[in-house]
């Protein structure tokens, strides 16, 4: 397996839009990270929860699956307490969507990268 695709696809998962700047395609990932971005932050601003990994239920570990794809973002959410969830707000539900789908864009993202990278498209 090309090693310099894993790379831009780690690079591209940890910071959205890292991978296609290192492979020089810089409205692309101007584009992706400001996306990933916001759609992140506005699941925040919702109050939307990030969920931890927990094996009680299925449906959970699948939530915090999708929103460990946002990478530095999950992280950092984490080590400042963002993403508790707020049951009481009408939009928990919505800012907690955004942020899983916030995550699995940016595994489609990084996906894309490494596609690139290893010659599968331009």
């Amino acid at each position: 397996m090309n090693t310099k695709a894993i790379a831009y696809f780690i690079l591209g998962w940890f910071i959205p839009g890292l991978g296609h700047a290192a492979l020089k395609k810089f409205k692309k990932a101007i584009f992706f990270f400001v996306a990933i971005t916001s759609m992140a932050a506005l699941g925040l601003i919702m109050g939307g929860r990030i969920y931890s990994f927990q094996t009680e239920n299925p449906l959970t570990i699948l939530a915090f699956f999708s929103d460990i794809g946002t990478g530095s973002l999950f992280l950092l959410a984490k080590m400042f307490s963002f993403g508790i969830g707020n049951l009481k707000n009408i939009s928990f539900e919505f800012g907690t969507a955004y942020i899983a789908g916030a995550g699995l864009l940016n595994y489609l993202i990084s996906l894309d990268a490494f596609d690139i990278a290893a010659g599968k498209k331009n």
